[in-house]
């Protein structure tokens, strides 16, 4: 699989074992084995001291097994030479290495574009955003998307199918946050009749009904962990097993997952595991929230009001303003909700722009951010979810004053807000979605 013009770009990455993390990139040939003259060493004693060489020819990714005493594996087939896709996992001994790209979101220049599949944006990082979709969305490789609430992930993950060649096959959302913890393992791989009470008739999970197209696991770190070895088996082997049931049965499946938590900062915690995460992670997209890109608030707010209003091309005045001006800890999601509400209550059928009423928060600037406590604040949203909102409003409102007060000094501001320095840096990859430490 060759991805852009100038050909491909990869990494190998070690997934898993003593050597969990570490990465190099392959720019011509890499050598990988025991040895401490290898290109990429590894401490994994079933590993031969010089055990395969990857390379690239003609713009592909090419391993050669360099007679490992072990074998170097692709899949459950032990290969002597092969060519792999990017998002590939070969097993190296008992060593697991992916191949993946090596290109970032930052890497690709913005589009002209402004759109992408039911996606808007005029910002800069939208238009990096849809350049980095227009190269992932025909190939196969694994996508994590990372954002906030209501930024738009299943968008993404729509576009991407609909960008793909399985656009005509089918687009499966499991909610992995949604799903009982009691349900999810029959609601993911399917189950066989008699498993349980109430398994009257054999079904087919997530998996294979989304056989050929693509699966979208939305909120992964929500899957509960103990069910994390089983789609962590079925990202490796292609293979799923429904409850009660010995059969395997091969999926032909594009996995895209999402997540509004920081994983590695949860893989630390022993909440989500650090292989699977990798096995996710093959190219991974972050949505900017939008109070960061405020450009997008006019078009998106257009698009939503397209033929509901008498002056839908016309978005000027107070009403702009204050959409302009208000944080949007909901993001897109409560931008249209707010949008709709005005709609359903205006007085006038259809309504001017200018006479919508909009239920808002406080303003970005607002001291009731910053405070704790949010009186006169009504979501258009469920209790649950606009508890999360309002809670990361104020993480966020927090901890921009609490940089700001102490001028970038990370030391100070975490002494100052009694947290460790750690902490502090897991709440601003949370918050700003930025990593302090790069």
């Amino acid at each position: 699989m060759s991805l852009g013009g100038s050909g491909v770009r990869a990494k190998l990455v070690v997934l898993d074992g003593p050597d969990e993390g570490l990465e190099r990139a392959l720019d011509d040939k890499l050598v990988v084995g025991a040895d401490a003259a290898a290109d990429l060493v590894l401490s994994d004693e079933t590993v031969s001291r010089k055990h395969a060489e990857f390379s690239i020819e003609n713009g592909r990714v090419h391993v050669r097994d360099l007679g490992s005493r072990n074998g170097t594996f692709l899949g459950s087939a032990r290969v002597v030479e092969a060519e792999v896709t990017l998002g590939s996992v070969l097993r190296l001994g008992a060593t697991p290495i992916g191949v993946h790209p090596r290109w970032h979101v930052r890497e690709v220049q913005p589009g002209q574009h402004r759109q992408f599949g039911e996606l808007l944006g005029e910002s800069v990082a939208m238009r990096e955003l849809f350049a980095m979709l227009e190269r992932i969305a025909p190939t196969d490789v694994t996508v994590l998307v990372e954002g906030e609430s209501g930024t738009g992930k299943e968008l993404v993950a729509r576009s991407i199918h609909g960008g793909s060649e399985r656009s005509g096959a089918p687009f499966i959302v499991f909610d992995c946050g949604a799903v009982p913890v009691n349900l999810a393992e029959s609601e993911l791989f399917g189950h066989k009749r008699g498993a349980f009470s109430g398994a009257i008739s054999d079904r087919a999970g997530a998996f294979q009904q989304a056989h050929g197209g693509t699966i979208f696991l939305d909120e992964i770190g929500e899957l509960p962990l103990d069910l994390q070895p089983r789609l962590l088996r079925v990202l490796e082997t292609g293979q799923v097993r429904r409850v009660g049931d010995d059969t395997m049965r091969r999926v032909d499946v594009r996995v895209v997952a999402a997540t509004n938590r920081d994983l590695h900062a949860e893989v630390r915690r022993g909440n989500f595991r650090g292989d699977l995460l990798y096995r996710l992670d093959v190219v991974k997209l972050r949505i900017p929230p939008l109070r960061q890109r405020p450009e997008d608030i006019r078009p998106l707010a257009q698009a939503m009001l397209q033929g509901r209003i008498t002056d839908g091309d016309e978005l000027a005045g107070e009403n702009l303003r204050r959409l302009l001006g208000y944080s949007w800890p909901g993001n897109v999601r409560e931008l249209r909700n707010v949008l709709d509400r005005a709609v359903a209550l205006a007085s006038k059928k259809p309504p001017a722009f200018a006479d919508l009423v909009f239920n808002l928060g406080p303003a970005a600037d607002s001291p009731a951010l910053l405070g704790m406590a949010f009186p006169g604040v009504h979501y258009p949203l469920p209790f649950k979810e606009a508890k999360l909102q309002l809670l990361a409003s104020f993480e966020r409102a927090y901890i921009d004053a609490l940089i700001d007060r102490h001028k970038g000094n990370m030391s100070q501001a975490a002494e100052a807000a009694g947290l460790s320095r750690k902490h502090l840096y897991e709440l601003l990859r949370k918050v700003r979605g930025e990593d302090p430490e790069e």
